[in-house]
């Protein structure tokens, strides 16, 4: 499946964001972009899975809808982390300050980042040989 392998791609790139150098204000700026464009990913991956299984959610157009189906079908998903994330995501064009930025890339790589590797191994458990 495609949106699984795009999913994979960008987050192998994400995951290096804790060995780049934090305090260059144009890296900082590239994680939180590579942040939302793995966000976006997630959740379509998910509308992707999901309508897989039949759930009505998937074909919502709303991220909302989808992520709320997924904590409801999957075990490996913190809703409360996705619903941070989700309201993060929306923030994000609205954060013009260095330090609210700095603050958001520790979030991305301390709480974020695991999470979409959680939802990367709990997909392929479920759907290896099967979807992707």
């Amino acid at each position: 499946m495609k949106k699984h392998d795009n999913y994979v791609a960008q987050l192998t790139v994400l995951q290096g964001a804790g060995l780049e150098d934090l305090s260059n204000e144009f890296v900082v700026s590239g994680i939180i972009n590579k942040f939302t464009l793995q966000f976006e990913l997630a959740w379509k991956l998910m509308k992707e899975t999901l309508a897989y299984e039949g759930d009505m959610a998937a074909v919502s157009g709303s991220p909302r809808e989808v992520l709320k189906a997924a904590f409801a079908a999957y075990d490996f998903i913190d809703e409360d982390l996705w619903l941070e994330m989700l309201k993060a995501r929306n923030e994000l064009s609205h954060i013009y300050d260095g330090d609210a930025a700095a603050q958001m890339v520790s979030r991305i790589i301390e709480a974020y980042i695991p999470q979409f590797i959680a939802v990367r191994e709990g997909l392929d458990e479920l759907y290896a040989g099967v979807l992707f």
